[in-house]
């Protein structure tokens, strides 16, 4: 099966690549736009005819993964237009790759469709996004479940992990804490989510794949907490971290792109299909991290 990854120079497209590669005999191609990342190739997801783009006809897809998308929040809500293009715009062009090649198409989403006003959620309830981000992943969720039969759309939130980069949260607090910085965090009391290893993600979604599954599944770990409890996780394994933590509200930090508080998923979908998958926590990521 060839599967081509678009975005795999982020974290979770990254970790997909490599793990399917190991995993299978699966043939991967993956691509990057403006970050080069080891084994990718240039794909530009808002204009087909670049001739500098990697040559698809020459690797049929099977499964094209979409995991490209403009995900700073606050950035999204003062560029909204860039913001449409980047995650609406780039879905209608990989839906029109995938009716040329008949290809299956994956979409990674957010817990951000929903309000938050009673996470977390499953599969079934009522999306309601609140912010410009969420308001277009979820606009381009029903472009894919209205245009393509054969689609997986793959929800998560709060994504941790190994990245070339470095650019998530966790990644970014444990650098700090290496380098002997003394970390100063401001950081809200009253968002939930569920934090997931994008190692977790790349697993569930080859076994998706692998038995050929359809639709939405909401993919999640066991954690469950605010990101003060999430800051905390992280520091209790580095007891001699220096730190200032501030606990805030929503409403003190002043956020530009309104939040689900009472976010996070529910896995219980993809439970009852693989009742024998574990899923990893933020302490068995932070083990690792202290080598």
């Amino acid at each position: 099966m060839n599967v081509l990854i678009i975005g795999a120079s982020g974290l979770v497209g990254g970790n997909c690549m490599n793990y399917f590669k190991a995993q299978s005999d699966w043939q991967v191609v993956g691509t990057y736009f403006s970050y080069e990342a080891q084994n990718t190739v240039f794909f530009d997801t808002l204009d087909l005819s670049n001739a500098k783009n990697f040559d698809i006809d020459s690797f049929p897809p099977d499964v094209v993964l979409h995991c490209g998308a403009l995900t700073h929040v606050d950035y999204c809500e003062d560029h909204v237009e860039e913001s449409y293009e980047k995650t609406v715009q780039s879905t209608k062009n990989i839906i029109e790759l995938c009716r040329r090649y008949q290809a299956k198409m994956v979409f990674i989403s957010t817990d951000y469709v929903f309000d938050g006003h009673n996470g977390p959620y499953d599969e079934t309830a009522a999306t309601n996004a609140l912010s410009v981000y969420g308001q277009h992943k979820l606009e381009a969720e029903n472009l894919v479940r209205e245009h393509i039969q054969d689609h997986l759309i793959l929800r998560i939130t709060n994504v941790y992990g190994d990245e070339e980069r470095g650019k998530n949260f966790i990644a970014r607090v444990v650098d700090q804490i290496l380098e002997g910085k003394k970390l100063t965090l401001k950081v809200p009391n009253d968002q939930f989510a569920t934090p997931i290893n994008a190692h977790d993600i790349a697993r569930c979604l080859f076994l998706l794949l692998n038995d050929q599954k359809t639709g939405i599944y909401n993919i999640a770990s066991t954690d469950f907490m605010s990101r003060v409890q999430l800051c905390l996780r992280i520091l209790h394994h580095f007891p001699n971290a220096e730190y200032d933590l501030f606990p805030l509200s929503t409403v003190e930090l002043n956020q530009k792109a309104n939040r689900p508080l009472m976010g996070g998923l529910i896995n219980k979908k993809f439970m009852l299909e693989y009742p024998d998958f574990t899923f990893s926590t933020v302490d068995d990521y932070m083990e690792k991290q202290k080598g």
